[in-house]
């Protein structure tokens, strides 16, 4: 069991060590991801912050979660893009006839998107630093905003593996991070539930995103989290259950072709 247990390690930190090179020899990507959430930020406070009502005299802090979830969404595209890349290209395949661990290939993905949104998220809030966010926060709280904001990259890089495996063309394999990231503009991440319609407010208040921008926005503030926390939980670990198993069910199809 312990050699076992070794071998996939081992086998797992060479399949991360080489989606790992392929981030660092084209850092575009990550500043490609950084780029939109920045954009976005900067115009929705400068341009349309002085029109935004939200309560808060600062409306960097309330626009901040939202912003680091459309980059994460943004940033789970590579996966899919690289996924589809290895299936066409026979690599999966040929890392199959070797004698590895054959979930490594997966996982080394995987744990490749969880690094590089890590880096997108921190360059992201050091511009956010900059606008003049600021966060009363302790280090436990600033632990949980980093533990909610992997596991929402874990369940949409889930998600991203279902579309690269089961997609028939490269744009099919990244066009289905289009409405992940736009999901958090019918949310409570850039205005208040309680200012839209009844249709739409019943949808923001009842989708995923605004349970998990309610939660890091209360952390981050050093307010009660309530009962968002536990929706949050319950959306990304709910969602990533769902995505792995269909994400290893078109991984086994993929690896008998």
């Amino acid at each position: 069991m312990e050699t076992a247990k070794n071998h996939f390690l081992s086998d797992m930190s060479v399949m991360l060590g080489r989606s790992m090179r392929h981030i660092f020899r084209s850092m575009d990507t990550i500043f490609t991801v950084c780029i939109t959430p920045i954009a976005m930020m900067l115009l929705f406070v400068y341009v349309f912050g002085g029109a935004i009502h939200t309560g808060t005299d600062n409306y960097v802090n309330y626009l901040l979660p939202g912003i680091l979830l459309m980059a994460i969404a943004s940033g789970v595209a590579y996966v899919a893009y690289r996924l589809f890349l290895d299936k066409q290209r026979g690599i999966i395949e040929r890392f199959h006839s070797m004698p590895i661990a054959r979930s490594t290939v997966l996982w080394g993905h995987l744990l490749t998107s969880v690094v590089s949104n890590v880096i997108s998220v921190i360059v992201i809030i050091l511009v956010a630093l900059v606008m003049g966010f600021r966060s009363s926060a302790g280090v436990l709280s600033w632990l949980a905003v980093a533990g909610i904001l992997v596991l929402f990259t874990l369940a949409l890089t889930w998600i991203a593996a279902i579309a690269g495996l089961s997609a028939k063309t490269v744009e099919g394999a990244s066009a289905f991070s289009y409405p992940l990231i736009f999901l958090p503009f019918i949310s409570s991440a850039f205005v208040p539930t309680e200012s839209m319609p009844a249709i739409v407010r019943a949808f923001a208040e009842n989708q995923p995103v605004t349970s998990i921008v309610e939660t890091i926005r209360a952390l981050l503030s050093d307010q009660p989290v309530g009962n968002d926390i536990w929706i949050a939980l319950a959306w990304c670990i709910g969602i990533m259950l769902v995505a792995y198993i269909l994400a290893m069910r078109e991984y086994t199809k993929a690896s008998d072709k």
